[in-house]
């Protein structure tokens, strides 16, 4: 197939026809003991791409060391469809054949999908298309959009949106559907970020997202109608369990520092459409705008809470509740940063910031209160709006300097 390529700073799109023997999209349907399914579901979608597909395609079998007679039922769908091959692992685990088949593939765009085909196929055409034009790096279902339709139980439907919850909260993802079974992924951007994949089970479809997420790829949802297979053999609390592990292991290497987002960004990441206002006065102003709304929420948040917690214990919960909504601000208004990559980094530091404040103002009120005794709420109130403006030199001092260091 001949290479892809576009000018710097571009995705590359698929404007060269492909070999005879290649093909564009390599589509990969993971089973495990699926001998029922397999046959009809195959069917079915190579009926479905060879009618409104107008590329060559193909569709990999990847079998995880099955013990039924899916092996049998796989093989003979090959021999009967050229389009469809056969690959046989033999250890378990989703992601383990989703990155084997993928790194090995000579598509131009690789996808995957449940072999139970709970994915209406309709949807397939908007997930590949804006990969081959070059406008997007990766393209998932959403079964959480007003637009999507789906059908399932309470149970399933409560735990998929606790999880996508506990995901924006944990690793700032932006992405709604991290466990819809219905992804594609451009094979040059797979090639980069596949080897820093180190789940094989079912976390590897979140890992993979965050990741792209913070390389500065670009994820594409599409809305799709989606109906529960009652006879999922997915064992619920074993991969809550995984995925929990998942979360903690991705959120540590995210804040120490152990991905190498930098090189990624470099080569994945889009330019944006114009320079970011970054000159100091600009920064100073707004960052005193951003700083005054602060202190007055801090100062409101402090006076309804002295009441119930004390002193100190009403300076500390102020600045808690203001920390992370000033972080963010001042990360998109004042610095000019937009997207959720880095944006777990930058809280933590901001949080390490918050602290050296939270150390300026309770010193101040301590010394206080050493010094004069029993004091007034204005002597504190005045005290903490001075020890606040120290804070907020410090403050956007770290932030320029340290936490947003070569972003603006």
């Amino acid at each position: 197939m001949a290479p892809l390529g576009g000018p710097p700073g571009q995705r590359p799109t698929v404007d060269s026809p492909p070999a005879p023997t290649t093909p564009v999209l390599d589509v990969v349907v993971p089973v495990y003991n699926e001998q029922t399914d397999l046959g009809p579901s195959v069917r079915r979608l190579h009926d479905y791409l060879r009618a409104t597909v107008p590329y060559r395609f193909r569709i990999t079998i990847a079998d995880n060391a099955s013990t039924d007679a899916t092996p049998a039922v796989a093989s003979a769908l090959a021999a009967e469809f050229a389009e469809v091959t056969v690959v046989r692992l033999e250890q378990k685990g989703r992601g383990r054949a989703l990155r084997h088949v993928w790194s090995h593939s000579d598509a131009a765009v690789l996808a995957y999908l449940d072999v139970d085909l709970s994915t209406d196929l309709a949807a397939l055409p908007p997930l590949i298309a804006p990969l081959l034009s070059g406008h997007s790096d990766l393209a998932i279902g959403t079964r959480l959009t007003r637009q999507s339709r789906v059908v399932r139980g309470t149970k399933r439907e409560v735990i998929s949106r606790g999880y996508n919850l506990l995901l924006r909260g944990t690793l700032a993802a932006s992405f709604s559907d991290a466990q819809c079974g219905f992804k594609a992924i451009r094979a040059d951007v797979a090639r980069e970020l596949l080897p820093l994949v180190e789940d094989t089970g079912w976390f590897f479809d979140t890992e993979l997202l965050v990741l792209a997420q913070n390389s500065g790829a670009r994820i594409h949802e599409v809305p799709v109608d989606w109906v529960d297979d009652p006879d999922s053999r997915v064992d619920l609390a074993a991969t809550i369990l995984a995925d929990l592990r998942g979360v903690a292991r991705l959120g540590r290497s995210l804040l120490t520092g152990a991905l190498p987002l930098a090189r990624l960004r470099a080569e994945l990441g889009r330019a944006p459409l114009a320079p970011p206002e970054s000159s100091l006065l600009r920064q100073v102003v707004r960052f005193g705008l951003v700083g005054v709304v602060s202190t007055l929420a801090y100062l409101l948040l402090y006076a309804l809470a002295r009441p119930y917690l004390g002193a100190q214990g009403a300076n500390l919960a102020a600045l808690a509740l203001t920390a992370v909504a000033n972080t963010a601000a001042n990360r998109r208004l004042t610095f000019g940063i937009r997207g959720a990559a880095d944006a777990l980094r930058h809280q933590a530091q901001g949080l390490l910031v918050f602290v050296l404040g939270a150390l300026l103002t309770s010193g101040a009120l301590a010394a206080l209160h050493l010094l004069a005794g029993a004091t007034t709420r204005t002597a504190e109130l005045a005290v903490l709006v001075t020890a606040n403006l120290l804070a907020t030199l410090l403050r956007f001092t770290l932030l320029r300097s340290w936490v947003f260091k070569g972003e603006h």
